[in-house]
This record gives C-alpha cells, sequence and structure tokens, in this order.
C-alpha cells in the first residue's frame, strides 16, 4: 500500500514525515520526487508514505495512477497559523506561494490575503480529491499525538511508536519570525518592477 499525505504545507509536514522514519514496514519520503516529471514525478515504492504538498497539483493524475488502491492522509493545520507562516515565505527560492500569487491568481499585491485563497483553494481540492476515496484520514497539527497513534494504528505501522510520538513534539522546517530588512526591500522593489514592465 502508498500512501499520500497531502496538505497545503507549512502544516507539519516535515515533522511528520520524521515521525514516520521510526516505522520498519514503510519506507519514507519529504517530496522525493519534487524535480521529476512525467511518469516518474508519481511513482513510488509499495510500502511507502510520501509527503508532498506539490502533490495538490497533481491530483487527477494520483487518482488515475492510484484512485482507491492507495491510503491519503490529509493534514490540516488551523488557518490562522498557516497563512502566518506562509506569508514569511515570499522570498524563499522556490516559493510556492509567491508562484501561486504572482503566476496563478495574477496579483500584484504579496500579503495575507493572497496567503488566505492559497490555504482555501488548496484544502478545497483535498477535500474533493477524498470525496468519493474509502481508505483516508484526517490528521490536525493541533491534534498530532493522538490523531498520528490512531494513523500507525489504522496503517498497521510497526517500529517505534514512542520515539515517532516524542519526535512529533519537536519543530522541523520552521518559518523565520520576522521578515529580513532585504526581504522588505525586495519585496518593495518586486512590486515596483513589476507595476513599471507593464
Amino acid at each position: 500500500m502508498r500512501i499520500f499525505v497531502l496538505s497545503t504545507g507549512r502544516s507539519g509536514t516535515s515533522t511528520f514525515v520524521k515521525a514516520c522514519k521510526h516505522m520498519t514496514n514503510y519506507t519514507c519520503g519529504h517530496e522525493s520526487n519534487w524535480s521529476k516529471i512525467g511518469v516518474d514525478r508519481l511513482t513510488y515504492p509499495d510500502h511507502h508514505i510520501e509527503v508532498d504538498n506539490r502533490l495538490v497539483w497533481m491530483l487527477g493524475r494520483l487518482d488515475i495512477r492510484y484512485g482507491d488502491d492507495a491510503f491519503y492522509v490529509h493534514l490540516i493545520r488551523n488557518k490562522e497559523d498557516t497563512i502566518k507562516s506562509f506569508n514569511k515565505r515570499w522570498k524563499g527560492k522556490p516559493s510556492i506561494i509567491r508562484a501561486y500569487a504572482e503566476d496563478i491568481l495574477v496579483r500584484d499585491e504579496m500579503g495575507l490575503k493572497e496567503c488566505q485563497d492559497y490555504y482555501e483553494t488548496i484544502n478545497s481540492n483535498i477535500y474533493l480529491f477524498l470525496k468519493d476515496k474509502n481508505n483516508k484520514l484526517q490528521i490536525h497539527l493541533n491534534n498530532i499525538s493522538k490523531d498520528f497513534e490512531y494513523f500507525w494504528e489504522t496503517i498497521n505501522g510497526e517500529g517505534d511508536l514512542s520515539k515517532a510520538v516524542n519526535e512529533l513534539n519537536k519543530k522541523h522546517n520552521k518559518s523565520k519570525n520576522h521578515r529580513k530588512v532585504t526581504d522588505t526591500f525586495n519585496l518593495y522593489l518586486w512590486k515596483f518592477k513589476k507595476k513599471f514592465s507593464k
């Protein structure tokens, strides 16, 4: 069985995969195939847990390839915290939130409204995708320890559950608390260039 963890990102995916690494009967990866295209992008071994927020852009192909033969997890973090976290990620390389705002929404702004729109769009896509799936589970970041234990039992996980749960108490891939001054300057510079390049 292949297990796919779907999320907006900025929702504990790095922590989740660290916990899964304490399973002995599944391999696991975080964005394992992120640079691949075509068939290779969605090729994963059996008994594998894949945590990759970019899979939300490939749900149609994921459904055709695996359908109800896979198990799906919707990893959810509360809206406010997710939005705030994404609002610190505009200058990342790559930046999914910048790509969404600039190239999908075609917006000149990069702020909380665009982050909220991203959050709602991605979660709506996941809800719709999972609507007809039999093998699925929601895991909430604010209840991660209890929900993860249930996930472990549901997929018949083997290994060290106590170490996995301890891993969930650590923060991985944490966003910086504040934008750097250079990031703010670069953001205004980007807006200026965009405005006058039209």
